[in-house]
């Protein structure tokens, strides 16, 4: 189902959303239930976690995890956000796989662990934010667990442990803000959903956020869980929707004014993104796509780099994407996806020049940004290394 083709609904203000059901993501499926002018609430921060300390028993001293940690020179405190893996040793034992995200986790003390002088405790005090897993909470027989720590690996397991202490207690479901989608046209579906008594739970649905051109920019998951129908304020025969507890996959505020932009289409200036913070820029990138320049990839010529507002990992990546592809475009979204496109497909492919300039700014900005894994070099010199890596000339000015 193309967005564009439900765009045009001759009233005096845009369509703004689609409900689409069906694979979130998809362009091509999906079935239409509805059209809408606003999503009134949909920009909302998480609440967030309560502090809490885990104790991660018997982490091997070969991870990466704890190397970085008892590194004596330069010890690793914080770890920042990640995500914890839960699932079955053997996967043939069944039992449930489970995935927590960890915020602002920090290291508070690590020891030996007792008995085993190949492994080590690890304490950390860090924001848990449990998985909706909605089947049983006990663990698998024989658990694997697994810590995913972008600070240390961008795109793999920094480290694993035996067991966690802390981890499985009682946290209290907090309520959900809600949504009202205001200016709703809804197609049969939603319209039989509307025609039981409310209120009413729905499938998860997709969200789409259009451009004035139809173009879907982003897309959210929604829980339709509605509460309230009623005519619309904005007249006619449209109504405004009330969903309770629409879930947790919303945009943050700092979404908004990004998306502002984007809403009259693929943006043509360069360094827009350069007015946001970091988690504007992080939306940012979220809503750029790969340039194409045709199935064999487009290799030679000298492209510049503007550097003055390379003061962080994203917005490194929007310079680098920015310089080989063009506004609203991106040369991959991490390291790992750099590199797929350095090897090759529709983008820009080496050999090539890339003049980086005001480059001692993202060295300074990124200095701190330790790269354990890679012999810890910090972001701008393994960025720098893999450029030159893949063929790239790099002239730092």
């Amino acid at each position: 189902m193309r967005s564009e083709q439900h765009v045009g609904w001759k009233r005096d203000f845009p369509v703004r959303y689609l409900l689409v059901q069906g694979d979130i993501g998809d362009e091509e499926e999906g079935v239409l239930w509805g059209r809408c002018a606003e999503a009134e609430g949909l920009f909302v921060d998480p609440p967030p976690p309560s502090r809490e300390v885990l104790t991660l028993r018997g982490c091997p001293r070969e991870s990466l995890l704890a190397q970085a940690v008892t590194d004596s020179a330069q010890p690793a405190r914080l770890l920042g956000n990640g995500t914890l893996s839960i699932e079955p040793t053997d996967p043939a034992g069944g039992g449930p796989f489970r995935i927590w995200d960890l915020e602002d986790a920090a290291v508070l003390a690590h020891w030996p662990t007792p008995g085993d002088p190949k492994c080590v405790d690890i304490v950390v005090g860090t924001g848990v934010r449990e998985d909706d897993f909605s089947g049983s909470k006990q663990l698998p027989a024989s658990p694997r667990f697994e810590l995913w720590l972008p600070s240390l690996l961008e795109n793999g397991p920094s480290g694993n442990c035996r067991s966690i202490s802390g981890l499985l207690t009682p946290r209290p479901r907090r309520p959900g803000e809600p949504v009202h989608l205001i200016g709703c046209e809804p197609a049969e579906p939603l319209l039989a959903l509307l025609r039981r008594p409310l209120p009413q739970t729905g499938d998860p649905i997709a969200l789409r956020r259009l451009d004035r051109h139809g173009r879907t920019m982003a897309w959210h998951r929604l829980d339709l869980d509605i509460v309230e129908a009623r005519p619309s304020v904005l007249g006619g025969i449209l109504i405004d929707i009330t969903l309770s507890d629409p879930g947790d996959d919303r945009p943050t505020p700092a979404a908004r004014p990004v998306w502002e932009i984007w809403s009259d289409g693929v943006p043509d200036l360069r360094n827009q993104w350069a007015q946001f913070d970091a988690k504007g820029q992080s939306e940012w990138l979220d809503l750029t796509r790969i340039g194409s320049y045709g199935p064999g990839g487009l290799s030679g010529g000298t492209y510049d780099l503007d550097g003055r507002h390379v003061t962080g990992r994203t917005s490194m990546l929007l310079a680098l994407g920015e310089a080989l592809l063009g506004p609203g475009a991106n040369y991959g979204t991490c390291l790992d996806s750099v590199t797929d496109c350095l090897a090759g497909g529709p983008s820009v492919v080496p050999p090539f020049t890339l003049v980086w300039h005001h480059a001692d700014i993202a060295r300074r900005a990124l200095a701190g940004h330790i790269m354990y894994h890679l012999g810890g070099l910090s972001y701008f010199e393994v960025t720098v290394n893999l450029l030159r890596e893949y063929g790239v000339t790099v002239v730092l000015q």
